[in-house]
């Protein structure tokens, strides 16, 4: 059924119904023109991550997490001996490093080791120089590193093998803002340039 032309009114002059028709088609071709929110794999954090951490640096050096407070902290957690999720995870984060381009130094990249053991400070020191010179390595006691895991909601256990053991460990990253608060949890299959975007959202 045609629509009325109008409703006491002259052709010339659109009646409310015509103006109405006219909006909702303008509103519908431009929701057809909007890009789509880009990809993530980040989850936004809506609650409070209250947590921090007394550890030790290679040196020595007592490190907590508020000493950062001003930059963005890409905390995550692993070994040295990890074949495959953590030296992923940290060249992700220093390819984050290229991407922000002049603001790279605004980010500071810690990787807190769950072997205390085996993850000397040298070769924590060595291993995380390999993927950037100022990627910060933070070990301590076993106790010690337990505790800081467990407020991170870090799950984590020794598998033996037959030479030695390996590490079962969560493979999420944590972005924390310039003014100290967690910001997001970073996915293990989060590309850098998802991460850099975040990176750059939270230092605006």
């Amino acid at each position: 059924m045609a629509l009325p032309v109008s409703f006491g009114m002259t052709s010339k002059t659109p009646s409310s119904l015509h103006v109405y028709v006219l909006a909702l088609l303008v509103s519908l071709f431009l929701l057809g023109c909007e890009r789509p929110a880009p990809p993530t794999s980040s989850v936004k954090l809506k609650g409070a991550l209250d947590a921090d951490f007394t550890l030790q640096d290679p040196d020595g050096n007592k490190v907590s997490l508020s000493d950062f407070k001003g930059k963005a902290v890409l905390l995550f957690f692993g070994f040295v001996h990890c074949p495959d999720v953590c030296p992923t995870a940290l060249g992700r984060a220093a390819m984050v490093k290229q991407l922000l381009e002049k603001d790279a130094d605004r980010l500071q990249v810690i990787f807190v080791s769950l072997d205390p053991a085996r993850d000397t400070p040298q070769i924590l020191r060595e291993y995380t120089a390999a993927f950037g010179s100022d990627f910060l390595g933070l070990t301590s006691d076993e106790k010690t590193i337990e505790d800081t895991a467990k407020a991170f909601g870090i799950v984590y256990k020794k598998v033996p093998t037959k030479e030695s053991y390996t590490i079962d460990h969560s493979t999420i990253s944590y972005l924390f803002a310039p003014s100290g608060k967690a910001d997001a949890i970073i996915k293990a299959e989060a590309s850098a340039e998802e991460v850099a975007r975040d990176v750059r959202r939270i230092l605006k």
